[in-house]
């Protein structure tokens, strides 16, 4: 997340992690931009900070072109951000996955070819796979599932590789050792991308925009040995975006 405040650091953390993949995660939804507020104000509210409301802002993508010419600069400015790092591009996807999006995909398809974009992420979690996985709890079919689907085919189009399957939706923030060691016997055939939002210690920030994710239980669930263990004894394959 290249505007946001602790970015210079997770830079240099990943400089010094040189097998580490890095993705860019773009932020068309929370805090603010990395153009100056004079550039894109249409994208903004009074307090200078990216709507929250995304519906609203979707429906104003789609209806007013200034818009969409203030959000392609935005977009662009993320990836001449990300670039500047120095780090390889794995992967692009965005904060609470806006780039199901029809104009932001298309920005981010676009763009991208100028940035070695090789890869996207598809957030496409099968109800199905979570339903055996834990019989005792109740899963909706998402009502996003053409938006799903339409993504998954303009990014085909373009020859960037996906992720069949993402897990850590329906359990944003508990993320923990239990559930992922009850969810590999039943991952399916394919990539499956499982996500996490791991850290050492709830800072205030943290606890004030998740409150109730569970981050320090995520980062021992990533640092598991018996979760290595089983993921080995199940025949998977650990990769990032690159591999593909």
């Amino acid at each position: 997340m290249v505007g946001g405040e602790a970015s210079v650091d997770a830079v240099a953390r990943a400089h010094r992690l040189p097998e580490l993949r890095v993705g860019l995660h773009l932020n068309l939804t929370d805090g603010r931009p990395v153009l100056p507020e004079t550039e894109i104000p249409q994208l903004l509210r009074e307090n200078g900070e990216f709507d929250r409301n995304m519906a609203r802002a979707g429906v104003r993508f789609f209806m007013f072109p200034g818009v969409r010419r203030q959000l392609a600069s935005e977009i662009r400015a993320q990836f001449t951000a990300f670039h500047a790092t120095g780090l390889p591009l794995d992967h692009v996807n965005a904060h609470k996955h806006m780039h199901l999006h029809p104009c932001v995909a298309r920005l981010i398809v676009e763009i991208g070819c100028d940035y070695s974009l090789k890869a996207v992420r598809v957030p496409s979690e099968p109800v199905t796979v979570l339903r055996r996985a834990f019989p005792d709890e109740r899963y909706r079919t998402p009502l996003y599932g053409p938006w799903v689907g339409a993504l998954r085919r303009r990014l085909q189009r373009a020859g960037l590789h996906t992720n069949d399957h993402i897990f850590g939706l329906a359990w944003s923030g508990g993320m923990v050792e239990d559930r992922i060691l009850r969810l590999i016997p039943h991952l399916p055939d394919g990539v499956s991308e499982i996500y996490f939002h791991p850290a050492a210690e709830y800072a205030p920030s943290l606890v004030a925009t998740m409150p109730s994710y569970r981050h320090s239980e995520e980062l021992a669930a990533l640092l598991s040995p018996l979760l290595r263990d089983r993921i080995a004894e199940a025949g998977i394959s650990l990769v990032s975006y690159s591999h593909l």
